[in-house]
């Protein structure tokens, strides 16, 4: 049976995206987010498979969730979370990888954030990563970075599991 986990990168008021494009271009996250997600199944909806730069991302399983389109080169595609969930139940651990509406529909049923906490609030946002209960997840990794000549924001990459 898998692990179900989230991962984004959201700035201190939980947003995430603007105008279907990320926020922050923090090339430590990304490193990060490839490292973690390589070799695993990624979920995605429609919006977010859209904003990649070079369509399905290699050496994962991409899965787009999407109830009209049905083509999406390189990516599996189910019109639901659920569906997508019963085709995976050979995973070590799936990653649901955005958008704010896929987020919310999996924080309830998710066993991992893996979450690059940002230290600023955006001046413009429209998508935004659920609100979550601190008290429900335990830290159980911790990295904090300073600015630097790539990363013009502190931020920390942060690991939480849901408490049983």
């Amino acid at each position: 049976m898998y692990k179900l986990a989230l991962i984004a990168a959201i700035a201190e008021n939980n947003a995430i995206g603007f105008e279907n494009k990320l926020i922050y271009w923090l090339p430590n996250d990304l490193k990060r987010f490839k490292g973690l997600t390589t070799g695993h199944t990624i979920i995605m909806g429609s919006n977010t498979f859209r904003s990649l730069p070079k369509g399905a991302l290699p050496n994962r399983r991409n899965i787009v969730l999407s109830r009209k389109e049905k083509e999406f080169p390189g990516c599996e595609t189910f019109s639901s979370l659920k569906e997508a969930l019963a085709n995976c139940t050979n995973e070590e651990i799936v990653y649901v990888i955005g958008g704010e509406m896929l987020y919310k529909a999996a924080l309830p049923i998710a066993d991992i954030l893996c979450l690059t906490e940002i230290k600023d609030i955006p001046s413009q946002a429209d998508a935004f990563f659920p609100e979550f209960t601190k008290n429900d997840w335990e830290i159980i990794e911790q990295e904090e970075h300073t600015t630097d000549e790539k990363h013009s924001f502190n931020y920390s990459f942060t690991t939480y599991i849901k408490r049983k």
